[in-house]
């Protein structure tokens, strides 16, 4: 058992060793690495690159997205150079990098982060016989993304995901941000999302101002999505252009059928009201008009004057059935005599505002059709029209209501077609 112990102990030394070899080698205790390296000399560069391994998510609701990556620092510290006979770089896990002094990069409008530690936190340091370091690690972060839904779902959607040296360290006058390798130094795998597709990608740099520490570098992940339509016409647009054409069957059911054409009227507009609460329940609420929002409501709209359209067929054809019953009841009667009460007939659809007021005879009977003036000549250019104003066509309309379905079979579908020539051709 002693023996047993004693090995662990010498275990537990030697490896105790090998790490004060590693320090002693890079001169760890040597030097106080809470300052950067050239303190209060120049601004140190520090060059980044960055391969995306994935997006995760993107939430319309939250307006934010979830991305994976891969965030490569490069700099030079002079303190951590160390002689080598072959020039050969060093390899070191997390366990170094807590000792040495690192850029202090974070994500500006990031709302969760975090450092992938299975089996091992993803962390790679590597450090050259010259001071120069690459340090790696592996970073999931959810961060904003400030959406405009006014096109939704014939949307693109620009996000960016912002590197910045951390606003309550070094500003501008002590670290420099740089794309290393400038627009190559963004690098992305092979990535399919299930409702955007990835048009393009590409880094950018500028400069933040915060009021009370200065300027600070800033990098640009940006990425520009197009959303997929194809999901949203199955689930959304072809179902609700069902619903449109299907209200539009009570047209041809006789205009009698009452419980057919409720029934139908009232279906539709439910089904139509419960496709508009889905796709408003996975939207954010947004103060201004969204794309779908004009498509679902002019929907809407379509099929529900369908149901207003029979009521006034309905109304119409009692009003009507209702007169020809009292003229039923009537006895003694004609009422095709009652023209020919004052002994001449009135014709309000004829115009003769063409001819003189000074030749027409002061007879009431004068503008009859029988009438005959043969000292007058003939004007030219004068003839009978026939016109019926707009009150003789509303009550023609009231009185045979058989033809509100027959004009409305081909106005509803000349609208509505109308109505999507114009919606597609702007928005998509």
């Amino acid at each position: 058992t002693q023996l047993r112990i004693d090995y662990k102990l010498k275990r537990k030394d030697s490896t105790k060793s090998l790490l004060i070899k590693t320090e002693k080698l890079l001169r760890i205790e040597d030097h106080d690495f809470a300052m950067r390296p050239g303190f209060g000399g120049s601004a140190i560069p520090v060059g980044i690159d960055v391969q995306v391994e994935s997006i995760d998510s993107i939430s319309e609701v939250n307006m934010d997205f979830t991305m994976t990556l891969y965030l490569r620092h490069y700099w030079k510290d002079e303190r951590l150079a160390f002689p080598s006979s072959n020039n050969l770089s060093r390899t070191f896990d997390g366990r170094l990098v807590k000792k040495i002094w690192k850029p202090d990069v974070f994500f500006v409008h990031s709302k969760r982060s975090f450092i992938h530690d299975t089996t091992m936190e993803n962390i790679m340091l590597r450090v050259y016989p010259d001071g120069n370091i690459l340090y790696s690690v592996r970073i999931t972060v959810t961060s904003l993304c400030s959406m405009d839904f006014s096109r939704f779902p014939l949307d693109s959607q620009n996000c960016s995901l912002e590197l910045e040296s951390c606003a309550y360290a070094y500003a501008e006058s002590d670290l420099m941000l740089y794309w290393k390798n400038g627009n190559d130094s963004l690098r992305t795998d092979e990535i399919a999302l299930s409702q955007y597709f990835i048009e393009e990608f590409h880094p950018s740099h500028g400069l933040a101002l915060y009021s009370s520490t200065g300027w600070y570098n800033r990098l640009y992940i940006n990425f520009i999505l197009r959303r997929h339509i194809f999901f949203f016409m199955l689930q959304t647009y072809f179902p609700t252009m069902l619903m449109v054409v299907l209200s539009w069957v009570s047209f041809w059911i006789d205009r009698r059928a009452v419980p057919a054409r409720v029934s139908l009227g009232i279906t539709t507009v439910l089904t139509m009201s419960t496709i508009i609460t889905g796709v408003s329940a996975s939207m954010p609420q947004v103060s201004y008009v969204k794309a779908v929002d004009i498509y679902l409501w002019t929907s809407f709209l379509f099929v529900f004057l369908s149901v207003i359209e029979y009521a006034a067929v309905n109304y119409f054809t009692t009003k009507e059935e209702m007169k020809k019953l009292k003229q039923l009841k009537l006895s003694g009667y004609d009422a095709s005599q009652a023209m020919a009460f004052d002994g001449c007939f009135h014709d309000q659809d004829i115009e003769l505002s063409t001819f003189p007021l000074s030749d027409l005879n002061t007879d009431p009977c004068v503008s009859s059709k029988n009438s005959t003036t043969p000292d007058l000549p003939p004007v030219l250019g004068t003839r009978l029209r026939r016109r019926r104003s707009i009150r003789q066509s509303v009550n023609h309309i009231m009185s045979n209501s058989y033809k509100i379905d027959s004009y409305s079979r081909i106005f509803f579908p000349l609208a509505y077609f109308l109505f999507n020539i114009i919606y597609w051709s702007i928005y998509s």
